[in-house]
């Protein structure tokens, strides 16, 4: 894949879709490509997370658990973020991520990530902005299912027929 190719990639991932230009360079530049085969493990849960992925073309899938307990979570397509976590902590991965073709994803460490952060402040005002936004929308989710659980749990039918 080209630089330009990268860039473009990197452009319509939500989190980094506001950077510049050149911002997305460095983070296309200093990425890592890694090519996996089918069946081929990206990293295993509850390994330490020091970067994350983005699956460039193919796709990887998410699981947890090992043999019969095994329980796929989700799958990655080309464009996905995985890992997004340990772009800014220190963090241990919640699943096993493997993939189910062929595929390339691009490894952006987190120490890339902290560079371009002070370096570039108004990035970090950016990306600030970007994780509360989405961090306002879960609690707002959130809220919405405590009131969906709480109708639940005041349902005069459900407290008789359990006695």
């Amino acid at each position: 894949m080209s630089l330009d190719r990268d860039i473009a990639l990197l452009s319509r991932i939500p989190l980094f879709a506001d950077l510049a230009t050149e911002q997305l360079r460095l983070l296309a530049f200093s990425a890592v490509r890694l090519d996996l085969s089918p069946t081929q493990v990206l990293f295993r849960e509850g390994a330490t997370a020091m970067s994350g992925y983005v699956v460039a073309f193919g796709g990887i899938e998410m699981a947890v658990g090992l043999g019969e307990q095994r329980q796929v979570l989700t799958t990655c397509e080309a464009g996905s973020l995985i890992g997004e976590t340990a772009l800014f902590v220190e963090t241990k991965r919640p699943a096993t991520a493997t993939a189910i073709v062929s595929c390339e994803v691009l490894e952006i460490d987190r120490k890339l990530v902290t560079r371009m952060l002070n370096e570039y402040p108004q990035v970090a005002v950016k990306l600030r902005a970007t994780i509360a936004g989405r961090l306002a929308a879960t609690v707002g989710d959130l809220g919405e299912v405590e009131q969906a659980l709480g109708a639940i749990d005041d349902n005069p039918l459900k407290r008789s027929g359990s006695g």
